[in-house]
């Protein structure tokens, strides 16, 4: 009885599986009269679906042998969803990745190396060496960026000037950057809303010739914890002084665009990854405009960041055809003016320039705000390793903690190096 519970138990699990997908559950396959069928999943927005339909319909009919099944949900279920295919073997042929996911999926086996399909099914002889080798770990090519994003200052020009300040600073360093907060908060204005503190830390880190994480994947970057007092103390101060909102203020706004400080016109400006650009001015409704991040050494710390990954399964089929949709969508130029930079700056120069005068004048500003960044920036660092969503959720709660008033620096680098180090020690 308690065999039969089981199997009756695994088998209702298999079809609910089954039944939130639009394909059978299997990676394609070659049909007897040639035709081909490939699964693709992906993750985003209603609008991100629809142009992304119209694109594969496009393929669809330029290689009239191939038939495409697609899955899509919000971020957060696309890995709910992702975790039981890849567990049962069962994963679509290509798959949209995420930085914080794609070395769990690499090393586990479930994704194919693309080093063989470069230069040949996929063309990348214009895609800087900088951009395509952020989808290498451990020497393989486990993703192809599906476009690009670099870190800067986003910012209302005229609420700058209300704070008595003409043009943003150049060549700004983090101390001009403090500097410049007090000079706001004199006038009732943010500076900035906060910032990521995975995100920005790890970029700091970088202009000293570090990393958030070590080469292995097995703990932190850093040795000294003054590094990370130096820094999340600056952010604390920025609170302090009325620069940067206390972080109650900035939870109840956390992710909702429409009740953000420079929206409201509350606060003058964000550090962010230049892809979220275009929403952000479309919701202000106003000019905004680019400033580069802070040094010294801005040089060192800036990097072109992947915003996804298109990879190849293991388990699929068709690797072949699957390597030739990622070809498409890197270099057609009917593709990339339906898609038009929203999943981050086209990696090939040809497209870029091809499909420049179809770009709103926001984005325009991103490809351009990105040309300019990409000559200085430096190599980025491997993708992060396995538990690192666990470690940023730990430095999160820390930093929250320190913002709060709760802790200090110092006790929130030691709580933060003991937790952390505990996650990435898995990986020994």
């Amino acid at each position: 009885m308690v065999k039969k519970a089981i199997f009756l138990m695994m088998a209702a699990l298999l079809v609910l599986t089954t039944a939130c997908s639009s394909s059978s559950g299997e990676s394609g396959g070659t049909s007897a009269d040639g035709s081909v069928t490939l699964r693709i999943a992906w993750w985003g927005s209603d609008a991100r679906h629809e142009y992304t339909q119209k694109v594969i319909d496009l393929y669809k009919e330029k290689n009239p042998n191939v038939k495409i099944d697609v899955e899509y949900a919000s971020f957060d279920d696309y890995w709910k969803k992702l975790a039981p295919q890849a567990a049962a073997n069962q994963l679509p042929d290509i798959v949209q990745m995420d930085i914080s996911y794609i070395s769990q999926y690499a090393q586990n086996g479930q994704l194919e190396d693309l080093a063989p399909y470069l230069g040949n099914q996929i063309k990348v002889d214009d895609v800087s060496e900088n951009v395509i080798s952020t989808g290498v770990i451990n020497d393989k090519q486990y993703g192809v960026p599906a476009g690009v994003n670099v870190l800067g200052f986003q910012y209302d020009p005229a609420l700058l000037k209300k704070a008595g300040v003409d043009t943003f600073p150049e060549n700004l360093t983090w101390e001009s950057y403090e500097a410049l907060g007090k000079e706001t908060a004199a006038k009732g204005l943010f500076l900035d809303g906060g910032v990521a503190p995975d995100i920005f830390f790890h970029y700091f880190l970088r202009t000293k010739g570090l990393s958030l994480y070590n080469a292995e994947g097995t703990g932190l970057g850093y040795d000294d914890d003054k590094l990370f007092v130096e820094f999340f103390g600056l952010m604390r101060r920025m609170i302090e002084q009325g620069a940067a909102p206390s972080p109650d203020v900035a939870n109840q706004t956390k992710g909702i665009i429409e009740e953000s400080d420079l929206v409201k016109e509350k606060g003058i400006g964000v550090w962010q990854w230049s892809n979220q650009f275009v929403a952000l001015q479309q919701v202000a409704n106003r000019p905004l405009e680019f400033a580069p991040m802070p040094g010294p050494d801005m040089e060192k710390g800036l990097y072109m960041q992947p915003s996804m990954y298109w990879a190849v399964t293991s388990n699929s089929k068709v690797k072949e055809e699957a390597a030739k949709f990622i070809d498409f969508w890197v270099n057609d130029v009917e593709a990339n003016k339906l898609i038009k930079g929203e999943r981050g700056v086209p990696i090939s120069g040809k497209i870029k320039e091809a499909i420049a005068p179809e770009l709103s004048e926001p984005t325009k500003q991103v490809f351009d705000f990105v040309a300019a960044m990409e000559p200085k920036a430096s190599p980025m660092s491997p993708p992060p390793p396995v538990g690192s969503p666990e470690v940023i959720a730990a430095l999160a709660d820390v930093v929250e903690e320190l913002n709060f008033g709760k802790i200090t620096p110092e006790q929130a680098a030691e709580t933060f190096r003991k937790n952390a180090e505990s996650v990435l020690a898995n990986n020994k």
